[in-house]
């Protein structure tokens, strides 16, 4: 019988579907312990990781049998994808299935940054009662702009024309048909940057993308806007937007990735109560609904798969 590995959380009717087909071991531990992990992947055909799982070239060489990665999300960067296409091993993303969640967290925390819910909830327990202290602004009117424009991005902006925000995106691999056929207006990245009240990141971490958003980014963005980061960390130069933060080039920021996960101490320490932001633990696409939604898009795709 063909072996599975899971290494990371998968939710357990997926896992008993697998089953039912195939030998499965799961242990949504295994990520913590290399050694194992490599004894174990040396033994199986498909392996199906979160973001933890750091399967690169030297753990794949171990894996003599593999065919089938399948990643419950959507990024790759944990993923060696150049070893994968040159040894005939299918990488398999969950695309599209948490797209709902990462679009839902994004309009949440453009309101919340809007209207200074953070700084707010901060006086009012500290006994302050800011109520004419602190601003509050609408989405409706706002310009939002999208650095990528694919699923969620779309999503994002279908959310955000219900709140009446106007929606830019930038995208060199969009049509600008396809974007006007959804009230979205195509721009250079310049003019995302001098346009938009909300800047919210939808890329993959490319070289290409790597501190896209520097300094020098946050210095050509003429409306202090927000920035919500729901995609890669290393997108955005940390160093670079707290300075843009402390020196009101931007008013607010969200984020829910960082340049090393979990956060580290360097960047959370410079974070105070009285900051207009929202720090989350990499949970954006992480939601109850989504969970099911990608556990069992992997799990039909790994039985189709080695069925076939």
């Amino acid at each position: 019988m063909k072996k599975i590995l899971i290494t990371e959380f998968m939710e357990q009717d997926s896992v008993d579907s697998i089953s039912e087909v195939f030998d499965v071991m799961y242990d949504p531990s295994l990520h913590e312990n290399v050694e194992r992990l490599s004894a174990q992947i040396a033994l199986v055909e498909a392996v199906i990781v979160r973001n933890k799982t750091q399967l690169n070239e030297a753990l794949l060489l171990k894996a003599s049998n593999l065919r089938f990665v399948g990643r419950l999300g959507v990024g790759l960067d944990n993923i060696d994808t150049n070893y994968c296409s040159n040894n005939n091993i299918f990488v398999q993303p969950a695309t599209g299935m948490n797209a709902d969640s990462v679009a839902e967290y994004v309009i949440a925390c453009a309101l919340s940054l809007l209207k200074n819910i953070p700084i707010s909830h901060s006086g009012t327990v500290s006994g302050q009662w800011p109520r004419t202290s602190v601003e509050s602004r609408e989405l409706g009117g706002k310009t939002l702009g999208l650095l990528g424009f694919g699923v969620i991005g779309k999503k994002v902006s279908r959310l955000a024309q219900v709140f009446g925000a106007n929606v830019i995106a930038y995208d060199p691999f969009v049509k600008s048909s396809d974007a006007e056929n959804l009230g979205v207006s195509l721009t250079t990245q310049e003019e995302l940057f001098s346009l938009s009240d909300v800047i919210s990141i939808h890329l993959p971490l490319t070289d290409e993308t790597r501190d896209l958003m520097n300094l020098s980014s946050f210095n050509k963005m003429k409306k202090n806007p927000i920035i919500i980061n729901s995609s890669r960390g290393s997108i955005i130069n940390e160093n670079d937007l707290l300075r843009a933060y402390k020196e009101s080039l931007i008013s607010g920021f969200a984020l829910d990735v960082y340049n090393s996960e979990p956060v580290i101490e360097e960047f959370y320490k410079e974070i105070t109560s009285s900051m207009n932001c929202i720090l989350t633990p990499h949970t954006s696409g992480v939601t109850v609904e989504s969970n099911v939604r990608v556990s069992q898009f992997i799990a039909d795709k790994v039985i189709k798969f080695l069925a076939d």
